[in-house]
């Protein structure tokens, strides 16, 4: 269980609370309009911000202070691919960053790019690959170092609306698999709906607990009418 513990941040003149939990396996998605903190609330979840005060406890533990030592992995719209190694050292390198694998880690490391069919890429480099498998590229790596804590940035975001929905469906699959829970910023409702069972509403400084996300849509409360363009009746 991820909880948010009388969570504050502060960075430069913009302070975030949160002060909730998260079961174990839930996919959320992190939604609320532009600078109102969905960000900072993943960067605070990674440890790149401080608390100010409060604390991010994973199973009831404090998490440690080093981003290195979380039980979590992320991905940006970036996709956090080194352009000077192949896809397959771009995705084995999340088991060992000095990239001395061993025969059984290879191994791993073409397994997770098969599960996002990209085994036939495996010696391409990123600049090679279209938008939709450095995605793919991006995916496999976070995959392999099984993390149980998943945060993605919009990390779908500059594709094409088929392909989009592709890798949502794919990432889906494959979190629910393995029981991932999953925090996923987006500006897309319609992303958030066919992704995530919950939703995380941040907006102003303040993240509201997870609610299902189809009551909240169906009945938004004042702050997310606002970021919808609906009218309070």
């Amino acid at each position: 269980m991820l909880h948010l513990d009388r969570l504050a941040v502060q960075q430069g003149g913009f302070s975030l609370r949160a002060d909730f939990k998260i079961a174990a396996g839930d996919r959320v998605a992190v939604i609320g309009p532009s600078g109102g903190g969905k960000s900072s609330l993943l960067n605070a979840i990674a440890g790149f911000l401080a608390p100010r005060v409060g604390q991010v406890l994973w199973n009831g533990q404090p998490m440690p202070d080093h981003p290195g030592e979380r039980p979590l992995s992320i991905l940006f719209q970036d996709h956090n691919l080194f352009p000077h190694l192949t896809v397959l050292d771009n995705v084995a390198i999340g088991l060992r960053p000095d990239m001395r694998l061993s025969v059984s880690q290879k191994a791993q490391a073409l397994a997770a790019l098969d599960q996002v069919g990209l085994s036939d890429k495996a010696t391409a480099y990123p600049r090679d690959l279209s938008g939709g498998q450095q995605g793919r590229a991006g995916l496999a790596r976070v995959l392999l170092r099984q993390r149980p804590l998943l945060l993605l940035d919009e990390p779908f975001a500059a594709l094409g609306p088929a392909l989009k929905d592709e890798m949502l469906e794919i990432t889906r699959q494959i979190v629910q698999q393995a029981g991932v829970t999953t925090l996923m910023v987006t500006h897309d409702p319609q992303d958030a709906m066919s992704f995530a069972e919950y939703a995380i509403l941040v907006a102003d400084g303040h993240a509201d607990a997870p609610a299902p996300i189809g009551p909240l849509f169906h009945e938004p409360p004042v702050a997310l009418q606002a970021y919808l363009g609906r009218r309070a009746p």
